[in-house]
């Protein structure tokens, strides 16, 4: 292998950031002692909008997109991973501050990098990847804190994204039951399909209300941040478990004291860039009983040369589910 290719982000001569395909060699790559041949990537938010040079989400150019990634090992000076291990990588900066998932090979320090959970695929785990890992996060620490399906319902923002799609489905696979909420009423019969009970227009979440409504939800799991956290913090029911990792409603919400001191709702902070041994634990969690079983229903595979549309796609809210990206062998 002399080149590859990549979709790499630019800002050419100081102007507004871009992303185009090119040709690479290893040596253009982010520094790393594990070399990995990318067999899958996929597409998140967060790399739209760094690909559109929104938010400030990358910092220094040029750099390869890309959150998440699975594939071999070609080639490691780390004494545990071998070449043609299978593995997956995702957090620790990269596709951000570090090269990431969007090119046929990607170069990363041997710490970053998870063997393949037993009983996945490379496949099934880029289908997850860091999504799949934050809605398991978040169904761990709910259930740490005493959460069970018999409590009572669930409830999920942006039911229809990445995070939400995969948590409602773990969720009812799991034998809770999920109430989704959603701006999108082409989406209610998706939604079903993925185990969803209930299904609320998130405009019920929008609407001003009182410090304390009545309890509805012993967990709640929010992409969304702003007034809808406000909302699942007043609407939960005593001893709730409310966990949270979104900001596209908002970073700043208008909550009050009451649902914690009155009916002892927790909060928690969902941060997915998670040390390597809770990673290891959760992931095997996702692998057995937090396994999704309508991944299918939710993962569209896509070529390479289909990103860009995709994540036009995804800035424009037209998407859903997740987007797998299969490299060209």
């Amino acid at each position: 292998m002399s080149t590859f290719l990549a979709y790499r982000l630019h800002a050419d001569g100081g102007g507004a950031p871009g992303a185009r395909f090119v040709e690479l060699r290893v040596d253009d790559l982010s520094p790393g002692d594990v070399l990995i041949r990318v067999a899958y990537s996929s597409l998140n938010y967060k790399d739209a909008l760094a690909a559109a040079g929104r938010n400030a989400i990358v910092r220094t150019y040029p750099r390869i997109g890309g959150i998440d990634l699975a594939g071999h090992v070609a080639a490691s000076r780390d004494a545990r991973l071998r070449e043609g291990d299978a593995v997956v990588v995702h957090g620790f900066g990269i596709g951000v501050d570090h090269d990431g998932g969007h090119a046929q090979y990607a170069r990363v320090p041997g710490g970053w990098v998870m063997p393949l959970p037993a009983g996945l695929s490379l496949l099934e785990a880029s289908a997850l990847g860091a999504a799949g890992y934050t809605a398991g996060l978040c169904l761990h620490w709910m259930e740490h804190n005493g959460l069970a399906p018999d409590a009572g319902k669930v409830v999920v923002s942006g039911a229809t994204g990445g995070v939400g799609s995969i948590a409602v489905d773990m969720l009812a696979s799991r034998g809770y039951a999920v109430a989704a909420l959603t701006g999108k009423p082409d989406a209610h019969a998706y939604l079903r399909g993925l185990g969803a009970s209930d299904i609320l227009a998130d405009d019920v979440a929008l609407a001003p209300g009182k410090p304390l409504e009545r309890g509805a939800w012993a967990g709640a799991v929010d992409a969304v941040g702003g007034a809808v956290l406000a909302w699942m913090l007043r609407t939960m029911q005593p001893d709730g478990v409310a966990t949270s990792f979104g900001n596209a409603g908002g970073a700043a919400f208008d909550g009050n004291v009451l649902p914690f001191i009155l009916r002892g709702v927790r909060l928690i902070g969902i941060n997915a860039n998670s040390p390597m041994a809770l990673r290891e634990h959760v992931w095997a969690k996702i692998a057995g009983p937090y396994r999704p079983r309508r991944l299918e229903a939710i993962a569209s595979v896509i070529a390479f040369d289909a990103l860009p549309g995709a994540m036009a796609r995804m800035l424009a809210r037209t998407s859903r589910g997740r987007y797998v990206v299969r490299m060209p062998d």
